[in-house]
């Protein structure tokens, strides 16, 4: 994907189809269900919520979908055991495209998010 100067997320969005762009949806979905006050803005030319400060970002590659923000230590020791399936890095969960979009553990994961940036 070539770097372009997005606006929107919905701008991101229409470079994709097929699976990438309905786990995107999904995707995005259950953060405005979960944090209805986040504020959708792109940063780093990628999707990120707002929240009290960075709630989380997402991106897509073409093996996987990313979540991402620079995690705290407190996040990594809760979802350690969640987590063992996925690649990692300090700041971003691969989630393949060849395995079952893991909503519940989506879910849980911008809970968390949430009340971290609420405290």
């Amino acid at each position: 994907m070539a770097k372009t100067n997005y606006k929107t997320i919905d701008e991101y969005h229409q470079v994709f189809s097929g699976e990438t762009l309905e786990r995107m949806q999904t995707i995005r979905k259950i953060i405005n269900e979960i944090v209805p006050d986040a504020k959708e803005i792109i940063s780093y030319q990628i999707p990120c919520f707002k929240y009290n400060g960075y709630l989380i970002f997402y991106s897509a590659y073409p093996n996987h979908i990313s979540l991402s923000n620079p995690f705290t230590l407190d996040f990594w020791e809760h979802f350690k055991a969640d987590l063992e399936e996925y690649k990692t890095s300090k700041s971003a969960i691969q989630l393949p495209a060849n395995r079952p979009l893991p909503v519940q553990l989506i879910k849980e994961i911008v809970a968390f998010r949430k009340k971290e940036n609420e405290k």
